[in-house]
């Protein structure tokens, strides 16, 4: 069977059902007891199994099957959900994503696996060996069915879920019957002979477990004994005669189960034969629906149906979208010029169509940030094991949409942020203690939208930036503090290699993070921005904007030149003016509402012959808490315009962030503000 067609599906879902195991794990470790949660594990393994074995990946399937015998001793209660086991499961996961990744770029290296299943078959063995050493024959146990002691195998497995289930059955006129089954031994397909059994059987009613597990029956993982508990409308009669039928069963054993009505949780014991059968659990009656509501069934169906496109189309359908911004820029230029009313109306429709498709466009490339912030619960939740610490993480505003091309870049500087804020902000527990907090740190992931922006946020509660020890460390790699407030001493530590850590750790304190932080988020047209408060804590700003293809900008004119400034930095234009031009430090300023503002003169920055022009504007921009005043000789208007790449020869070029082309046809380039402060 060629199933080369079917790769790409295998690959994106397993992705997708390894991150829900993930944060389902997660949820499990903090919920032991949460069966709801236990069975969509078990659930999603079981998928990735199926899929893994029919795309003829064994060694994924081997090590699913294998996670999936310890999730059944949780689902038995023969095993406690306990931190050592579910990190065990961790490593299973993280190991099955490394296959998947190999799988996916291609890569034939073989990933080591086998000491995972060791592990999983420890606990395996573990918790059969409890089991063996719990079970001893008492009275009065309430916690399991009550069968006579030739047929009480299967009722170890038992569960308080199980006995309530059996119990509320019989309440409610069903019959519970053990159905023991001993195959000749000279079967041959075993696995085939106990699937037309079990097919049978649940023709009959439904079989709430099994022994040997279906897993196993699956795999022929048994000798010849088969037992099962099934509620039905038959009679144990009926039962004995149709499985006595089916080919090669040597024996068959079949009794009644009842309730003991002694006990008030889940017991059970024989049950009177004359008793009436009602549905299934519980008779409940027939709703009638109305037209009305099969109508709004409907509706509420399709409005939740979706279709998966390649990423590339959507990128194809973007670049097409902004091919057609340019040209309508364009079409308004030529429109200005002829003054033809009847072209300027058409145009008018022209612009409203494309405007509604470029924002139908943008939302279709939006994600939110949810895919990039799912991944964090359980970095942090490793980290606290690893440094001993105890860690509530908060995430907030997860549903908040940015362009995909940001989200596919976001996840490293927040990786960084937030093993800083666990390592350098979170203290000891025993640190906490002393300074009167609460012995668990917090760290809160905050996400939100303010305008033409994306707000990220990593927030902690410890020990917060201590200045003095930032300044040291500045001054001993050469870096001036003097005259600089204590905000931009706390900046300093995006500096490039700067780190205040004097051991070096897996985690953190090599120099390099913080400044690969600011220069991925600069590459996004993004600021970062630190705000903290020793002995309370640190909060890192990070502000995206939320499309990198199309923007409002600002056209001006330095020199002969035209160049575009994105809106998003613009605090204000105000007009130049000699007197509010001042020296510090061999630096020019301007004073602006009594505020001192250094002065950027753009042609003498970017190498542009100088013009002279009676008025002249200051442009003030804002990269985080820091304001800039850019000088130029005169201003064109605000545009929308398309951001396209330079290209490799003139990627070089840091102080502009690409170019686009404007209505007249010629191109002009756009300004990286962040690159220029």
């Amino acid at each position: 069977m060629d199933t080369s067609q079917y790769m790409g599906m295998f690959l994106e879902e397993s992705m997708d059902n390894l991150q829900t195991l993930n944060e389902a794990l997660l949820d499990l470790e903090q919920e032991p007891d949460n069966i709801e949660k236990l069975n969509q594990i078990f659930r999603v393994a079981h998928t990735i199994k199926g899929m893994s074995a029919t795309m003829g990946f064994n060694n994924i399937s081997e090590l699913t099957h294998k996670m999936e015998d310890v999730l059944s001793e949780f689902r038995d209660g023969s095993l406690k959900v306990t931190s050592e086991v579910v990190t065990v499961l961790f490593d299973c996961l993280d190991t099955l994503e490394k296959m998947v990744s190999n799988i996916e770029s291609g890569n034939g290296e073989e990933v080591e696996y086998k000491v995972i299943i060791e592990s999983l078959e420890k606990i395996s063995n573990l918790a059969e060996t409890s089991i063996k050493e719990e079970i001893k024959p008492k009275e009065n146990v309430e916690n399991y069915v009550n069968l006579n002691s030739e047929q009480n195998k299967i009722n170890l497995l038992l569960n308080e879920y199980d006995n309530s289930v059996i119990k509320q059955a019989i309440e409610n006129g069903y019959n519970c019957i053990n159905v023991e089954i001993i195959l000749r031994k000279d079967t041959l397909l075993k696995s085939a002979r106990a699937f037309l059994i079990v097919q049978e059987l649940e023709a009959q009613g439904e079989i709430i477990k099994s022994l040997p597990s279906t897993e196993d029956i699956e795999n022929e993982q048994f000798d010849n004994e088969l037992d099962f508990l099934l509620l039905t409308k038959k009679s144990k009669e009926e039962i004995q005669e149709l499985t006595s039928n089916i080919s090669e069963v040597d024996k068959v054993n079949v009794s009644y189960v009842e309730a003991n009505n002694h006990a008030e949780e889940a017991a059970v014991e024989a049950i009177p034969d004359n008793k009436e059968i009602v549905n299934h659990i519980e008779a409940k009656p027939k709703k009638v629906e109305t037209n009305e509501k099969k109508k709004e069934l409907n509706n509420n169906k399709r409005a939740h149906q979706s279709v998966r496109v390649d990423l590339h189309r959507i990128d194809k359908l973007m670049n097409m979208v902004s091919e057609l911004v340019i040209y309508r820029t364009r079409l308004e230029q030529i429109v200005i010029n002829d003054k033809s009313q009847e072209l300027a109306e058409t145009l008018e429709q022209v612009e409203r169509t494309t405007s509604d498709l470029q924002d139908l466009v943008m939302k279709i490339r939006m994600l939110p940030l949810d895919v990039v912030f799912n991944r964090f619960p359980r970095m942090i939740r490793d980290l606290s094991v690893d440094l001993n610490k105890e860690i509530n993480f908060v995430i907030e505003g997860a549903e908040t949409e940015l362009d995909r091309t940001v989200i596919d870049e976001i996840g490293e500087p927040l990786i960084h942020l937030l093993r800083n804020a666990a390592d350098h902000g979170i203290e000891s527990k025993e640190e906490r203690i002393a300074s009167g907090k609460n012995p668990v740190g917090t760290i809160k992931l905050i996400a939100y939208q303010e305008g033409t922006k994306a707000l990220i946020k990593v927030v902690d509660d410890g020990a917060g930036i201590n200045v003095e020890k930032v300044k040291e460390k500045a001054e001993s790699v050469g870096i001036v503090t003097e005259g600089l407030s204590d905000n931009d001493i706390k900046n300093l530590i995006f500096a490039q290699g700067f780190s205040t850590n004097k051991v070096v750790t897996d985690i953190s304190g090599r120099g390099v993070g913080m400044d690969v932080v600011k220069t991925k988020i600069s590459s996004l047209g993004g600021t970062v921005d630190v705000v903290s408060e020793e002995g309370k804590g640190s909060s890192f700003i990070i502000k995206l904007p939320l499309t990198l293809q199309i923007i409002q900008a600002l056209l001006v004119k330095v020199g002969e030149e035209t160049l575009a400034i994105s809106l998003g930095f613009i605090d204000r234009v105000i007009d130049y003016k000699e007197e509010n031009l001042k020296k510090t430090n061999g630096e020019e300023v301007i004073i602006y509402r009594e505020n001192i503002i250094p002065l950027i003169r753009l042609n003498e920055r970017l190498g542009i012959e100088n013009k002279d022009s009676k008025k002249k504007y200051v442009i003030i921009v804002k990269i985080g808490e820091k304001a800039v005043g850019l000088l130029v000789d005169s201003l064109f208007g605000q545009q929308e315009i398309v951001i396209k790449p330079l290209g490799k020869t003139l990627k070089s070029l840091k102080e502009y962030i690409g170019a686009t082309i404007l209505g007249n046809g010629l191109v002009t380039l756009i300004l990286d503000v962040a690159a220029l402060i």
